[in-house]
């Protein structure tokens, strides 16, 4: 702890504590580029116009600009940190030090910017931050840098020595970490007791510009996700959360699944149920923090700071339960679906095949396959070798994860422009002497 300090001189306040089909006879696969719609939202970046963007978050370049700085929201940020308030001038300023019985950087933090030399104090307290060795001082700058919500991951785990973890306890945590969000991301398409391959790609791109800070150990992770495009995946993971947690207490006093089933509506799938026996699995239990962003204010329908949902091994037989019931009830779904046919198989010259098609509308998975009778196997080749799509009307099945499409039927090639045209062919021939091999000259 440092001695007392005039917050006058902002010369003397905080020093740092020394800181990724099997080809069978009649076969044929045509490369494709991706399709536009995988065009991801703009990153939310935290390097300076200029610098690459693996440059270091917390160096001069990236420091905060203390005069954009709200003392109330550098305040709000170092105590959902941990840090303790320590003295100082009612109304004027306070001293806060870090987590912790460790003596370490000691921050002098005026209450408002109507304080004299506010800016220079801030400044300083950033200065120290970033030379901290304090695990919890990386997260506020970054939550002083990125207006976002933070979502924090822990696992009851035993520590290695030295708080050192295991490489697949850390990979555990950072896997079911990254479930949790893309099923909340899911959520946000639409609701669904099950997804399989829909919405994926959508989904995964809303979860681009999502920071995670530097992790400590293999028991808790922190994440970073934008106000401006991740707000929403936030809002629905909170719900999601404190539903199922609902849901597996209904279960474990009555007996009755009926409570997953309203859940669905509140962001709940296989997909979550996933994620959360993923964290539990291996642990003595776990807990999920979802925190709003001091800055950007608490959303509607949510608590000011809501309490960590807490999930045990006692909650797992629940959520695999939820899971297969999720994946057994979720119906197949009507669809008419145009796409490019890049790849074709059947077992011999005539009768039906499979093809597998590269969606480009009418469903919102990247590929299905296809099994067609002989005629509208030849329409599918057919229109594939004058570089068409084909339009196809089906039911895409949940069973294999909405990846099949059965009751194929009404087979037509789909004009299209001339560029999209010129690509389809161009794919054709870098592959068409494949393609003959493959399926013979009489097609």
């Amino acid at each position: 702890m440092h001695g007392p300090h005039n917050p006058h001189n902002p010369h003397s306040p905080c020093e740092p504590h020394s800181p990724r089909e099997p080809h069978g006879p009649c076969e044929t696969h045509v490369p494709h580029r991706p399709h536009s719609e995988t065009t991801a939202p703009p990153t939310t970046r935290l390097h300076p116009p200029g610098e690459p963007p693996d440059a270091h978050w917390y160096g001069t370049a990236a420091h905060p600009d203390p005069a954009r700085i709200d003392p109330a929201i550098l305040s709000a940020l170092l105590a959902r940190h941990g840090w303790r308030r320590r003295g100082g001038a009612p109304g004027r300023y306070a001293r806060w030090t870090p987590p912790g019985p460790a003596a370490g950087t000691s921050l002098l933090v005026p209450d408002s910017r109507s304080f004299p030399d506010c800016e220079d104090l801030i400044g300083e307290a950033l200065t120290a931050l970033e030379r901290s060795s304090v695990p919890s001082a990386r997260e506020v700058l970054v939550g002083l840098t990125l207006v976002g919500d933070e979502i924090r991951w822990h696992r009851d785990v035993p520590q290695g020595p030295s708080g050192a973890a295991a490489w697949t306890v850390q990979e555990q945590l950072r896997t079911a970490a990254r479930q949790t969000l893309l099923a909340a991301a899911l959520a946000v398409r639409g609701r669904a007791g099950y997804y399989g391959a829909r919405h994926r790609r959508q989904a995964q791109a809303s979860l681009e510009s999502v920071l995670v800070a530097p992790a400590s150990g293999g028991s808790t992770l922190t994440a970073f996700v934008p106000v401006d495009t991740g707000r929403p995946v936030a809002v629905r993971l909170y719900h999601a959360l404190q539903a199922a947690r609902e849901a597996i207490d209904y279960q474990r006093a009555t007996g009755g699944m009926e409570a997953f089933d309203t859940a669905v509506q509140a962001g709940v799938s296989r997909e979550l149920t996933e994620a959360v026996i993923a964290l539990v699995r291996g642990s003595e239990g776990a807990r999920i923090a979802v925190e709003w962003s001091p800055a950007a204010g608490v959303p509607q329908g949510c608590a000011p700071r809501g309490e960590p949902v807490e999930f045990s091994p006692g909650d797992l037989p629940a959520l695999r339960e939820a899971g297969a019931r999720y994946l057994k009830d979720e119906p197949s779904v009507p669809v008419r679906i145009t796409g490019a046919v890049v790849r074709m198989r059947r077992s011999g010259p005539r009768g039906e095949g499979t093809v597998r098609l590269r969606v480009l509308a009418g469903a919102e998975v990247p590929h299905v396959r296809v099994a067609l009778d002989e005629d509208s196997y030849r329409t599918a080749g057919h229109a594939h070798l004058v570089g068409l799509p084909i339009r196809v009307v089906g039911r895409l099945e949940s069973r294999g994860g909405f990846r099949r499409l059965s009751d194929a039927s009404h087979v037509v090639p789909v004009q299209v422009d001339e560029s999209e045209r010129d690509r389809l062919m161009k794919s054709l021939y870098e592959n068409l002497d494949f393609f003959e091999d493959a399926c013979g000259p009489g097609e």
